[in-house]
């Protein structure tokens, strides 16, 4: 009874979306919430209807006691059927293996996303302020920047393409 209400405190869409979970787990975990809740309200309707016959109402009321007999016989005798569970038992065990192998998988990837987000705060963090850097420095971060002015300058270009259009002509002449 407190796994129901448990169950129904649960915000499922919230656990989807913060565990970053594939849209095939989402689906296969979906599907098996929905199969859960028919059975728990088949189980439900069908412990609320009453497991007795009485017999002797029937009697009293039927005229013919042969049928009631009968019917008496028959209950007596009925045997119910058994069935082989272990088929269910083991597809749900697949089912439970498959979901926590993509569980520890996503475990892994988000692990290793958590690390690289990490490091690249605490690289943003340790890093210098734009203004305090020189051009040697930005250069040999990005190498295609040197090559691109070395090429320019060879060129004879001495305009950055694009410049005045942004930000505008300051020339005095």
């Amino acid at each position: 009874m407190a796994s129901k209400a448990v169950a129904a405190t649960v915000d499922f869409a919230r656990i989807y979306s913060s565990l970053g979970l594939g849209k095939e787990t989402i689906a296969s975990l979906q599907a098996f919430r929905k199969r859960h809740a028919d059975a728990q309200r088949i189980h439900a309707q069908l412990a609320a209807q009453p497991t007795t016959v009485d017999l002797a109402h029937y009697r009293s009321v039927l005229r013919n006691k042969a049928v009631v007999d009968e019917a008496e016989k028959l209950l007596n005798e009925f045997k119910p059927v058994t069935y082989d569970v272990n088929a269910h038992i083991k597809a749900i065990e697949t089912f439970e293996a498959k979901a926590v192998a993509k569980a520890k998988e996503t475990t892994e990837k988000i692990d290793a996303e958590l690390k690289d987000l990490q490091a690249t705060l605490a690289n943003i963090e340790e890093a210098r302020p734009f203004e305090d850097l020189t051009s040697e420095e930005v250069g040999k971060a990005h190498p295609r920047i040197v090559e691109a002015v070395e090429t320019m300058i060879k060129k004879g270009k001495w305009t950055v393409p694009g410049y005045k259009e942004k930000f505008g002509d300051l020339s005095l002449m």
